[in-house]
């Protein structure tokens, strides 16, 4: 049996950690959660390294993690994997959108079910998730790549965008940083000529850059912010006589494009860590599903090997600034 003055010293702390605010222990995970995670497409390189880093988080979790989705990446081509999850109940979504709007009637029927919905890579109108864990600011991407690819090409020349699919959210976002970086005056000697659209598709980029070429015979770059899209142009450049005279840069990974750094083709790329990405997202959803966050800004959370993490405003997290790979580091990196 405690004593008189143990108890009423006890209580005396208890009270005082009230009134200050401190929390004595921290609310704990909850263990054995599923959580899905829905990518763009299920055989997508860039997406297969982001699912793959959102598995190993939710294995350090304790938790079961399944991918599903679809193999082309059509403006409706998730839903019906949404609709199965709904009714297999599982405690999370984390979706990849292929699409701002068409995926968001059936991710709000999964909130009205009790199921959190986390976003990464691609945003949904905020209305359809809780949470949306961005690689880096869409401002940074978008004025970075323009900043990127106007030293490569000397700050003149005609410039084209080869992109994924019209509707893409993120791609989107950022040509729309691009165009505001492109209206800067330094800038007023590089003329952007083209938007094309490879839909992620290695073929119909290739296709597209062929196109762009002999569209536009003076052609001094191709910015590329899709990781199929650069590889597709790299690869179509790194055997014509374009090499070494049209700039290839954008979104790459390190993997996909080091034979072409190597080679000469491409001097530089940019890009954040799809496995990190995931990996965040995981964490992420693991901890609204438990009721630790809510997807307040403010909220703040352990996220293993990436440290303490805080939502901000509208519902973001954000993983970190983008990296530059190049023939003096990509030999470092292996995703």
């Amino acid at each position: 049996m405690w004593s008189k003055r143990y108890r009423g010293a006890l209580l005396t702390i208890c009270a005082a950690m009230m009134f200050t605010g401190v929390t004595a222990v921290a609310a704990p995970l909850k263990s054995g959660l599923t959580i899905a995670f829905v990518p763009k497409q299920v055989n997508n390189p860039y997406e297969v390294t982001a699912d793959d880093g959102g598995m190993a988080a939710l294995k350090e979790l304790g938790d079961h993690g399944k991918v599903v989705g679809p193999s082309n990446a059509g403006a409706s081509s998730q839903v019906s994997y949404i609709n199965t999850l709904i009714a297999q109940h599982v405690n999370a979504i984390v979706i990849a959108a292929n699409d701002a709007h068409a995926v968001v009637p059936y991710l709000k029927k999964a909130m009205a079910r009790g199921i959190k919905v986390v976003t990464f890579d691609s945003d949904t109108a905020s209305d359809g998730r809780q949470l949306f864990v961005n690689q880096v600011t869409a401002e940074s991407i978008g004025r970075d790549q323009i900043q990127l690819a106007a030293k490569l090409m000397g700050g003149s020349g005609e410039l084209a965008i080869l992109s994924a699919t019209p509707n893409a959210t993120n791609q989107n976002t950022w040509i729309g940083w691009m165009k505001k970086e492109l209206a800067k005056p330094q800038y007023a000697h590089i003329k952007l000529v083209k938007i094309a659209y490879g839909n992620d598709d290695d073929q119909q980029s290739f296709v597209e850059t062929q196109g762009l070429l002999e569209a536009y015979p003076h052609l001094k770059a191709i910015i590329a912010p899709t990781t199929v899209g650069i590889a597709a142009a790299a690869r179509y450049i790194s055997t014509s006589p374009y090499k070494g005279k049209v700039v290839v840069t954008g979104l790459g990974t390190p993997n996909q494009m080091r034979e072409f750094i190597k080679n000469g083709t491409v001097k530089a790329f940019q890009l954040w860590d799809p496995g990190q990405l995931g990996y965040l997202a995981a964490y992420a959803a693991a901890n609204l599903a438990s009721g630790t966050i809510t997807g307040k800004p403010g909220d703040s959370f352990a996220a293993g090997k990436l440290g303490k993490r805080t939502v901000g405003a509208d519902g973001q997290i954000i993983l970190g600034p983008l990296t530059t790979f190049d023939a003096s580091n990509i030999d470092k990196f292996n995703f």
